[in-house]
C-alpha cells in the first residue's frame, strides 16, 4: 500500500511509492553498483585510466551509498541522508583536489541514473508494476541523483573556497598527465588544460631538475614568462614548457633555476613529453654518479649516442665479457694499453703513425701492440659485427670507468 504523503516536498515522491518495492530492489544493489562502476570506467576517459585504488573504492562506496539510501527512502521517506551527503560531498572535494573539473563526475552521476532507471523499469515490467508507479519511480531516481549531484558540487565548491593555490595544483596535475607514459587520451588532456588555464601547444620542452644549493633557489614559479608547468615538490622535480615559439636561452635557464642542476631535453611533440623526460632523468642519474660531466644547465640532445650507449650498464658489461675475452688473461696495465690501442685503431682504422699521435707513444710501440692484438683476436678484427661491438664496449668503458679492468671480471 502507498504510504501517506509527508508534509515536506522533498519526501513527496517517496511517500507515494509502495514500501514493498524496497524489499524487491534491495537485492539488486550489489550487481547494479558493479554495473554502474564498470560503465563509468568504460565511458568516461578520466576514469578509464588507472586510478588510485583508494579513489576507486571511494567511487564504489558513493555508488553503493546512493543506491542504498534510495531504497531506504522508499521504505521510510524520512530516512536521513547525513551519511550519504558526507560521502558525496567528499567525492566533490576529491575531484577538486585532483585538479579536475566536475564534468566527469556529473557525467558519472548521469550514467548511474540511466542504469538504475533501466534496472528498475525492467523489474517493474516483470512484476507488472502500475504505469503510474513506474513513472514515479523514474522521477524519484532522477530527483535522488539531482540531490547527490548538488552535494558533490557543494563539496567541490567548499574545497575550492578553502584551498590556496588551486591553479598551481591543477597545473601540477596537468603536468603529471603530460609526462605520464602512456599519455592519457587527448580529450582528457584538453579538459585538464582548460581547468588549469593552460593553452595546449604542439611541441614542448621538458627538463629534469635536482637542487644542489637551497640558498640560491628562488621562491616564485620559475619560467613563468614561458607559461611553464613546474613541479619542484615531487621526488624527481621537473618542468615542461611550450616550445612552439622558441625556448629560454642558457642565461635564462641559469637565472630562473638558480641553485638547480638542470637537464634539458630537445623540443618534442606533446605526446612524446614522457619519453623526453625519461631520457633527461637518465642523464641526470649519470651526472649524479659522476659518469657525465655536470654543466649545471645540461643539454640532453647534445650527445644522444653516448646516452643511448649507457642506457644499460649490465648489457654493456655482458658484451664486454664476450667481445673482449682475449684480454682477460693479461695483466691490468697491459690490458689497459692494448684496449686503448684497439679503440684508437677501431675509431680511425689508420696506420701506426696516426694511432701513435693519438696515444702519444712511438709508432713502433703501436706496431708491436697491433701485432699482439692480431694474435689475441685473430679473425674477429676483420669481422664488421665484432669490430662494432668492440668499439661500443670500449667507448662505454672509457665513460663509465676509464679502463677495462673491472669489465672482464666474473
Amino acid at each position: 500500500m502507498p504510504k501517506l504523503a509527508n508534509s515536506t516536498e522533498s519526501t513527496r515522491l517517496w511517500a507515494a511509492l509502495p514500501d514493498n518495492l524496497a524489499t524487491l530492489l534491495r537485492p539488486e544493489i550489489p550487481s547494479l553498483a558493479t554495473q554502474i562502476l564498470t560503465e563509468i570506467q568504460r565511458r568516461i576517459p578520466e576514469y578509464a585510466r588507472p586510478l588510485d585504488q583508494h579513489y576507486v573504492h571511494a567511487i564504489r562506496r558513493g555508488i553503493e551509498e546512493a543506491l542504498t539510501r534510495f531504497v531506504d527512502r522508499i521504505a521510510e521517506p524520512s530516512t536521513p541522508l547525513r551519511r550519504c551527503a558526507e560521502v558525496h560531498r567528499a567525492l566533490g572535494k576529491a575531484e577538486m583536489r585532483e585538479g579536475r573539473s566536475l564534468d566527469s563526475l556529473q557525467a558519472a552521476y548521469r550514467i548511474g541514473a540511466r542504469l538504475a532507471w533501466r534496472r528498475v523499469a525492467g523489474i517493474g515490467e516483470r512484476i507488472r508494476l502500475a504505469p503510474r508507479t513506474t513513472l514515479l519511480l523514474g522521477e524519484a531516481i532522477f530527483a535522488h541523483i539531482d540531490e547527490l549531484t548538488a552535494l558533490a558540487v557543494e563539496g567541490y565548491a567548499a574545497a575550492q573556497a578553502r584551498a590556496a593555490g588551486t591553479l598551481a595544483r591543477r597545473r601540477r596535475r596537468l603536468l603529471e598527465l603530460l609526462v605520464s607514459e602512456p599519455q592519457p587520451p587527448q580529450r582528457t588532456i584538453e579538459e585538464a588544460a582548460v581547468t588549469a588555464q593552460w593553452r595546449v601547444p604542439r611541441r614542448v620542452t621538458v627538463a629534469a631538475l635536482e637542487q644542489y644549493d637551497e640558498t640560491r633557489a628562488g621562491t616564485g614559479t620559475p619560467l613563468s614568462r614561458w607559461n611553464a608547468l613546474v613541479d619542484l615538490e615531487c621526488v624527481e622535480p621537473h618542468v615542461l614548457l611550450p616550445s612552439d615559439h622558441g625556448e629560454p636561452d642558457e642565461i635564462e635557464w641559469e637565472t630562473e633555476l638558480a641553485g638547480w642542476r638542470v637537464v634539458v631535453g630537445s623540443p618534442v611533440a606533446l605526446d612524446q613529453a614522457g619519453k623526453s623526460l625519461r631520457w633527461c632523468r637518465r642523464m641526470m642519474g649519470l651526472i649524479r654518479s659522476g659518469v657525465w660531466p655536470d654543466q649545471h644547465i645540461n643539454r640532453c640532445h647534445e650527445d644522444l649516442s653516448s646516452l643511448l650507449l649507457l642506457q644499460d650498464e649490465h648489457l654493456i658489461r655482458e658484451l664486454a665479457r664476450q667481445r673482449l675475452a682475449p684480454l682477460s688473461g693479461l695483466r691490468p696495465k697491459q690490458r689497459t694499453r692494448l684496449a686503448a690501442t684497439l679503440l684508437s685503431w677501431l675509431q680511425t682504422r689508420g696506420g701506426a703513425p696516426e694511432i701513435a699521435q693519438r696515444l702519444r707513444v712511438h709508432p713502433q710501440t703501436v706496431r708491436y701492440r697491433l701485432r699482439q692484438l692480431d694474435e689475441l683476436f685473430g679473425e674477429a678484427l676483420h669481422d664488421p659485427e665484432s669490430r662494432f661491438d668492440m668499439e661500443i664496449v670500449l667507448r662505454a668503458s672509457n665513460m663509465l670507468s676509464g679502463d677495462t679492468e673491472d669489465w672482464l671480471a666474473d
